[in-house]
């Protein structure tokens, strides 16, 4: 099996890169966090042998020719290794702290991906841009900004889904589907794959043409799994995380959880997560339980994962990990 597993800023890339590959990993991600989620990769690509994704890149605040440059220039550095991954994050935080248009997400990611690949194709074979949708507009690329083909290709493009129909509109455009970490086998057995299914069947694809990558959030060896009952606290006050919730029977603590963090009540909200949303959700545990874990999970759907972890993961710990899923 594949582990990819998260790099946390700039600061130490080159050298947590090397130890994560040393542990075993098989590429690293990066997330739309504190910090900028192109920079880490770029330090990153000097390590050869790893996979490198933005895990994920907020797309609706980008413009398709922005994201293209960096994607491409991501290719070129990891030498093929490169996989563009991108997420519209929620309405609250793309309309209040980016400041950008949120309305009808599903649409405008199907049309950013085909933004994308225009441009792309006009890199590649030097025709002439003419990209002309709803969201987007883009009939000009002279030979100044024009980088002309990538030797190893244009990257992969993969989206990451919760809901079941921006899971289909990934089947249907994408390249992969990184299933988001807020999850579970039941969520990700009885709506994510089904979604999956109906999205390559409308599009006339082949399962075998698409990747699918979960991600699962670890806790290791903590007693109390402080920090990832308070993630799990932070995801499930959000509504577009409700569904999860509402797999399980566990609806109603949505709005508790939301409420909370309107009133700016962080630590209370991770007291709400008991042991069953805690271990149904995350892996916790010693390495050997989280690799259960896992396995349980993803059997039949990946053989490729990215571990999702509330602060950086002992190399110790991921290399034991590795270890018992390999055995």
């Amino acid at each position: 099996m594949k582990i990819l597993t998260a790099l946390f800023g700039p600061t130490d890339a080159i050298q947590r890169t090397q130890a994560l590959r040393e542990a075993g990993a098989s590429g690293v991600f990066t997330f739309e966090g504190p910090h900028d989620v192109f920079a880490p990769l770029t330090l990153a690509a000097t390590v050869p042998g790893l996979d490198l994704m933005t895990n994920v890149a907020i797309a609706l605040p980008r413009n398709p020719i922005q994201l293209a440059h960096q994607a491409n220039d991501m290719q070129l550095l990891a030498q093929g290794r490169f996989v563009l991954g991108l997420g519209t994050q929620v309405r609250a935080q793309v309309e209040k702290r980016y400041g950008a248009a949120f309305d009808r997400p599903v649409a405008r990611m199907k049309e950013m991906v085909g933004a994308l690949r225009a441009v792309f194709h006009t890199w590649s074979t030097g025709e002439r841009l003419d990209f002309r949708g709803e969201y987007y507009r883009h009939t000009l690329m002279t030979p100044t900004f024009n980088p002309g083909p990538n030797p190893y290709g244009p990257p992969p493009i993969y989206l990451g889904a919760l809901g079941p129909r921006l899971t289909r509109a990934t089947a249907e455009v994408a390249d992969g589907l990184l299933v988001m970490p807020f999850g579970s086998k039941r969520f990700l057995h009885e709506v994510t794959m089904p979604a999956v299914r109906d999205g390559l069947a409308a599009a006339g694809r082949r399962a075998e043409d698409f990747a699918v990558v979960p991600e699962i959030i670890v806790s290791v060896d903590d007693d109390d799994h402080a920090s990832a009952r308070r993630l799990l606290s932070f995801y499930g006050s959000t509504p577009a995380y409700r569904p999860v919730l509402d797999a399980h029977g566990w609806g109603e603590l949505q709005p508790e959880l939301n409420a909370l963090s309107k009133q700016g009540r962080w630590q209370e909200m991770a007291t709400l997560i008991d042991d069953d949303v805690l271990h149904t959700i995350a892996a916790c545990g010693s390495p050997a339980q989280i690799a259960a874990h896992i396995r349980d999970r993803v059997d039949g759907v990946s053989d490729r994962i990215c571990l999702y972890q509330p602060e950086p993961i002992a190399v110790e710990s991921l290399a034991r990990i590795v270890d018992a899923l390999g055995s």
